[in-house]
């Protein structure tokens, strides 16, 4: 494991790793031109991994993760040609979709954990919602959604690592839960999403891809008539690659885009594989 490691200096596209991380990270972009290059960076990193797959590379959705990022640097991302952004905290997503609201095109991906009172807000601004894993949320999204008269698209989420420490379903649960949720016609069920382990042991990673991969195909054939699972959420900055190979259609990157957060990433993570942690729950990116 490096500690704040320098991989290039003095450039807008230099790459670290974050304290504690093995995640990369672009150096910080603050003009139009910084963030276009990172995002072409990023974006062939992409094509070359579908390549890699024997994919194409159109069926992979970049999701950038805006977590943290304020506003004014939003404005700059946007032009640089990001049109959807993924949010953690539902509160500064929606307050960031109010303050940019002036912007034709801007849409948001809810991907963190929604608490059931928060669900009003979510049906007033998302266009996505990645982290779908009760009914309680199902419902509550439902009624507010109704009352919006608006519809959602959604993702449910998987816990394919078995920690304690994430978010999600376990994957022997994820059949019954989707049987349950045609009764909330305002929510479209788009795929599945996971968190890998926070581990630099790209086997151990990728067998998280690989268990979402094989549920979801599994999911094909076994979900509510009418009810396509097809979508693959999974992989951020420092393993999407990986993720791809196993059939991402989604991936969620923030640092390789925006450069490192101020905070170091085990503030967002609570440790390593197998590490038991009394913090929040992670982050999805």
């Amino acid at each position: 494991m490096q500690s704040n490691f320098l991989i290039a200096k003095d450039s807008s596209s230099a790459m670290t790793l974050s304290e504690n991380s093995p995640e990369p990270a672009a150096a910080h972009a603050s003009t139009t031109e910084d963030f276009a290059h990172n995002l072409a960076s990023i974006k062939a990193r992409i094509e070359a991994a579908a390549h890699k797959a024997g994919r194409d590379p159109a069926s992979i959705r970049l999701l950038p993760v805006s977590k943290t990022v304020p506003e004014d640097r939003l404005r700059l991302a946007v032009a640089a040609g990001m049109d959807f952004l993924g949010e953690n905290k539902v509160q500064e997503a929606a307050r960031k979709a109010e303050n940019l609201s002036d912007i034709p095109g801007l849409r948001f991906s809810v991907i963190g954990n929604l608490q059931t009172n928060k669900a009003k807000f979510v049906a007033q601004f998302a266009d996505e919602f990645q982290a779908l894993d009760n009914l309680r949320q199902a419902a509550a999204l439902q009624r507010r959604l109704e009352a919006e008269d608006r519809q959602l698209d959604v993702f449910v989420q998987v816990n394919t690592s078995d920690e304690e420490s994430k978010f999600g379903l376990p994957p022997e649960e994820v059949q019954e839960f989707v049987e349950q949720l045609p009764q909330f016609d305002r929510l479209h069920v788009k795929g599945l999403m996971t968190l890998a382990l926070f581990s630099e042991n790209k086997e151990a990673v990728r067998a998280c891809f690989v268990r979402l991969r094989e549920l979801r195909d599994a999911l094909r054939t076994s979900a509510p008539e009418g009810m396509k699972i097809e979508e693959l959420s999974m992989g951020m900055s420092g393993d999407f690659e990986l993720a791809i190979e196993e059939g991402a259609t989604v991936v969620r990157v923030g640092q390789g885009i925006f450069g490192a957060r101020a905070l170091p990433d085990s503030h967002y993570w609570p440790g390593f594989a197998g590490e038991k942690s009394s913090a929040p729950k992670p982050a999805a990116e």
